[in-house]
């Protein structure tokens, strides 16, 4: 394997494109507030915010299928039995 293919063209070429991309992205983050010092403190931030925001959604989606489950069971649990009594007498007669 060739350096052109490789790097995916002329490595200098590669080099320069990927400077300039990374002080555009270096501008980006200045100016969100994030610089070397806190990058890895709002990466850990950010982990932790979409941990609490997934088991924030387990919470409440355990929270509604409860509340239901206090409705629909009963119910079911009471066509069923109606239903197995009636196969029951039907066949009997």
């Amino acid at each position: 394997m060739d350096r052109n293919t490789f790097f995916g063209g002329n490595p200098v070429g590669v080099l320069i494109r990927l400077a300039l991309i990374s002080i555009a992205v270096g501008i980006v983050l200045s100016a969100l507030g994030i610089d070397l010092g806190n990058f890895f403190d709002r990466i850990n931030q950010l982990l932790r915010n979409i941990y609490d925001l997934g088991f924030g959604a387990v919470e409440w989606l355990l929270q509604y299928l409860l509340l239901g489950a206090l409705i629909v069971v009963p119910i079911w649990l009471i066509t069923r039995v109606v239903s197995a009594s009636r196969s029951k007498g039907g066949n009997e007669s």
